[in-house]
């Protein structure tokens, strides 16, 4: 109570106008994050939401500026009203809760142009030049390189099988040093990179009038395009069959203007990666932060993860303990 009393006094200050009756404040549960979310209802049908983080942490300090970045280039997310970097709180537009995770039960002509939408935004990231680009990458975290790539692999066999499934340290030590891993890791940091958003997947994506908006962007580093259509395609969240993927894969490449042999074989190590770092975090939130709903996740990522490998040279004994972990989807 003294919480939500102290954020509507700030937001009192911020929006003087509210009648002090009329606001009403509320919790958003959403996701692993450590920033607290709240809607402020001050009228009906009329809100906004207010986020707070802790002062210090710079990822949340740059939500921010990515925002301004994205609205710059036109691409759709929430406008920035206001920010108090010293107190740690944003307030910014309600685009609603309707997410394109809501939509999982609905007939794929329904979610077809919902997930289009997506990815014309996202396309819009990809495309934003160098140029453009450059001053505000200056601001952002490592980049997609071959130590963040093996990163992520670690973090899969040190959170998932290590911490999850209890595997002796010796076991997933071995699985992480095949050379297939490493040699993967330096091939995609050979490829150009454009800004990527990181954690596109259906939880991050609002439907406003059916249009897609982008949300929890401040991951947001130069990488490859196809590690964001892959965080989409095999979202552990929503399972897509193999047309739906093929549909929406060309879908991306007609709007991200990509004519590239090798772009099928992208994406699917940026495939097998986004779900070795979904599953690391799972295994983290699920376990150290007591996040349990997460590990209810893992069964579907794994299988996924599975299926990927499976058609990766050099990965057969990773494949057969991941077959062994996960027999079925």
């Amino acid at each position: 109570m003294i919480v939500t009393d102290t954020l509507l006094r700030e937001t009192r200050l911020r929006f003087p106008e509210l009648e002090a009756e009329q606001v009403k404040i509320t919790s958003i549960e959403k996701g692993g994050s450590e920033r607290k979310f709240y809607r402020v209802q001050f009228a009906p049908g009329n809100s906004i939401v207010l986020v707070k983080y802790e002062p210090g942490e710079t990822e949340n300090q740059r939500y921010v500026e990515i925002a301004e970045f994205l609205a710059t280039h036109k691409i759709r997310a929430p406008e920035i009203y206001f920010h108090d970097p010293a107190k740690g709180l944003i307030w910014l537009e309600d685009l609603g809760e309707r997410d394109l995770w809501s939509y999982r039960e609905e007939s794929w002509e329904i979610r077809r142009p919902l997930y289009e939408s997506a990815l014309v935004e996202v396309a819009k990231l990809h495309r934003v030049t160098a140029a453009d680009s450059a001053e505000i990458k200056r601001d952002l975290p490592a980049q997609f390189d071959a130590a963040l790539y093996l990163w992520e692999q670690s973090y899969f066999f040190e959170q998932c099988l290590g911490r999850r499934f209890g595997m002796p340290a010796e076991k997933w030590r071995a699985l992480a040093e095949l050379p297939a891993l490493r040699s993967i890791a330096e091939q995609l940091a050979s490829y150009p990179r454009v800004l990527v958003h990181r954690d596109f997947q259906s939880q991050n994506i609002i439907l406003r009038e059916e249009k897609a908006c982008l949300i929890d962007f401040q991951g947001m580093r130069p990488g490859l395009g196809e590690y964001d259509l892959a965080s989409l395609l095999y979202d552990p969240y929503v399972r897509l069959t193999s047309k739906e993927h093929q549909e929406l894969s060309d879908f991306y490449q007609a709007r991200a203007e990509i004519a590239d042999s090798a772009f099928t074989e992208r994406l699917r190590l940026c495939a097998m990666q986004r779900l070795m770092q979904a599953l690391g975090a799972f295994g983290y939130l699920g376990l150290v932060r007591q996040r349990q709903e997460f590990l209810g996740h893992i069964p579907a990522a794994l299988y996924s993860l599975g299926e990927i490998v499976a058609g990766i040279g050099g990965l057969e004994e990773l494949q057969r303990e991941l077959t062994h972990l996960s027999p079925r989807g």
